[in-house]
Formats: structure tokens, C-alpha cells, sequence
């Protein structure tokens, strides 16, 4: 299952120093990690979970294999993207096909990088790049109102129910906000989902400063955090210079240098459990002699779902999945232990999978 996360922003802002960071920093992890390069704009790595090597480590496992997650540099923003200004239809159609969307915001002064906008204004450019979205999206959603209005009021029940959602989200769009904010049911989603908004996207701002701010962030980080929450987007602080220098460290050498940052890990591991989290996922794991791994579900997911991860014929022949919780697992030393102990059990297709179990699944060939 993969999850893609599209990293955006205007020029000078850092993004391309920080998906570099990321790219590096999966290649450097290759001898232990899958990774490979999609595109040349595509990087895929690994999610970080220390909960992964403890259960390597008790099953003995000869191979560890983690989560994934696909980072997508999309290039070509200008004003006026939305109408397919400069790159501008190539950019929009990359956002379409990411899961979320990831802001990169300047957030330091520095009188050697020239800013576009000739001012370090995080708020401005995030706006920049919004209006461009909320544009496309306008205009999308104008082309098939009049089609939806018309099947509506011929008593098409699916079509009314989607132009209720579309009206909701044109008043949004229309006040400069953006679709993530249209309330909506559970019932609703779906349809919502299917009007593919590129406002509707989670997004997640990611707040690049400078080496002093890394720790605690700064003034601009503290707007940036106050005016995400009025639209609905999670923030990160992170160096994209710092992290871009540890990249090209020997792994021994990582935890010094972090330490004389005041920092406790790496940047990116921060960026990539919260696209994690953005997206609504979690981690189930499957451990034995021969691999432990980690599977990326959505948060919700029942037994046959989990199992359709590792192949379709699993969620169409499913049985049940004997499932032994994560701590249950690692107190108890294992499999067979934790089976001997009753802590391993046969659950059927209602099963909604936790965060961390570690599941063995019967199936019909």
C-alpha cells in the first residue's frame, strides 16, 4: 500500500534542500532499508519504528522490513497555476495524485537567499500557494454544477446528495477557505472523496528555519502554528540545512552532532510520523524467523483489509488472524509464549486491527 506525500513551495524556501535531505537519508539507510528512486522527483523511504527492531530482535529474524512512505518534490509553482501558468497544469496534476500535501514555509532570515516575494512572509507564501489550489478547485467544481443540478432535480438521489456536498464547498472556496473545512458525515465521505478537491488534501506545514531555531522554534513558527489551526493542518518545526548536514554524517556520528543542536532525533523522522499521522494510518507487524515487518493500514481497518496488504488472495480467502498485542508480545518473549499465556488470539473478520498488533493470518487458497 503506498502513501505519497507531495512537498510544495516557492522558490528559496528550502524544499528542495529537504526532499534532498530525505532522499539522502533513505539512501544512506539502503543496506538495512528498501529504498529506490521512482522518478527522479520520487523518493521512497522508510517510517521510523523502534517497535520494529525489539520485535526483530525476539523473533531472531534474519531480515527487518518498515513501513513506507513516498516523498514527491512537486516543482512549477507560480501565480497563476491554476489556470497553467508556467508549469502550471503539471503542478496541479502532481498534487492530484499525492495523499497529502506537505507546505514548506521559510522561516528565517537570511540576506544571501533571495526571497521571490522579496519578504520572509511563511503566511504569504502558504496563502500563494492555497489560492492557487482553491482556484483550480473553483473552477472544477463550477464546470459540473449545472450537470449535477440538472440529474438533481430529476430525482437522482446519489446526485443531489453530491451537490449538497458541492455547494457547501463552493461557499468555502468562495470565501477564500479551503474544502478541508466542509463538515461532513461519516456517509458523506466517500462522495466527498470522489469530488478529488486538491484543498480537501490533509496538509501539513512544515516550518524551515534556521540552525538557533531548530529546537524551539521562533517567532514566524508561532504565527505559522496559530494559522494552521484555522485551517485545519498540522505544523512541524525542522531545519532542511541541518537535516541536509546529518544526512551526509556516518550514522555514529548522528546523535553527537543532534546533541550539540539541542536536538533529539533526527528532523525527519519527525516529518515522516506525521505525514504518517496526517493521513489517518498505523502500523500492524508480522514477525517470524525469516523477516519482522511493518504493514501500513488505515486507522479502522478490519482483519481481512489488514491481510488484503500483504496480498489480495489473504483478503479474499481469509479465515481468521491469530493476533498477540505488541506489549503482550515483548513482555511475554514471543510467539509461543505469548500462546502458552492465552495472549494469542483467533480473531474473525469484525476484528478491527490496533496500532501494533502483531497478526499471523489463515486463508482459503
Amino acid at each position: 500500500m503506498g502513501f505519497k506525500m507531495g512537498i510544495v513551495g516557492l522558490p528559496n524556501v528550502g524544499k528542495s534542500t529537504l526532499f534532498n535531505a530525505l532522499t539522502r537519508t533513505a539512501a544512506a539507510q539502503a543496506a538495512n532499508f528498501p529504498f529506490c528512486t521512482i522518478e527522479p522527483n520520487v523518493g521512497e523511504v522508510a517510517v521510523p519504528d523502534a517497535r520494529l527492531d525489539r520485535l526483530a530482535t525476539i523473533a531472531k529474524s534474519q531480515q527487518i522490513i518498515p513501513a513506507r512512505m513516498s516523498f514527491v518534490d512537486i516543482a512549477g509553482l507560480a501565480k497563476g497555476a491554476s489556470k497553467g501558468e508556467g508549469l502550471g497544469n503539471q503542478f496541479l496534476a502532481n498534487i492530484r495524485e499525492c495523499d497529502a500535501i506537505a507546505y514548506v514555509l521559510r522561516c528565517f532570515e537570511d540576506g544571501n537567499i533571495i526571497h521571490v516575494a522579496n519578504k520572509v512572509d511563511p503566511l504569504a507564501d502558504a496563502e500563494v500557494v492555497e489560492t492557487e489550489l482553491m482556484l483550480a478547485d473553483l473552477e472544477s467544481l463550477e464546470k459540473r454544477y449545472n450537470g449535477l443540478e440538472k440529474k438533481a432535480k430529476g430525482g437522482d438521489k446519489e446526485a443531489k446528495l453530491t451537490l449538497d456536498l458541492v455547494e457547501r464547498s463552493l461557499k468555502l472556496l468562495r470565501d477564500g477557505q479551503s474544502a478541508r473545512l466542509v463538515v461532513r458525515s461519516a456517509d458523506e465521505e466517500k462522495s466527498f472523496r470522489e469530488l478529488q478537491l486538491l484543498t480537501s488534501k490533509p496538509a501539513l506545514y512544515v516550518c524551515n528555519v534556521d540552525e538557533a531555531s531548530a529546537a524551539d522554534g521562533n517567532a514566524m513558527t508561532r504565527q505559522v502554528a496559530e494559522y494552521a489551526k484555522g485551517h485545519n493542518a498540522a505544523v512541524i518545526v525542522i531545519s532542511a540545512e541541518i537535516e541536509s548536514q546529518l544526512a551526509q554524517l556516518p550514522e555514529a556520528e548522528q546523535s553527537e552532532f543532534l546533541e550539540t543542536l539541542g536536538l533529539h532525533e533526527p528532523g525527519l523522522n519527525r516529518l515522516i510520523r506525521e505525514a504518517y499521522q496526517l493521513l489517518g494510518l498505523q502500523t500492524y507487524f508480522t514477525a517470524g524467523p525469516k523477516e519482522a515487518r511493518a504493514w501500513t493500514i488505515h486507522k479502522g481497518d478490519r482483519a481481512p483489509q489488514a491481510a488484503g496488504v500483504i496480498h489480495t488472495d489473504f483478503e479474499r480467502g481469509f479465515i481468521r488472524a491469530q493476533t498477540i498485542g505488541f506489549e503482550d508480545y515483548v513482555a511475554l518473549g514471543g510467539e509461543v509464549p505469548a500462546k502458552e499465556a492465552g495472549k494469542a488470539r483467533d480473531e474473525g473478520k469484525e476484528y478491527v486491527v490496533k496500532d501494533g498488533d502483531v497478526m499471523l493470518f489463515k486463508f482459503n487458497t
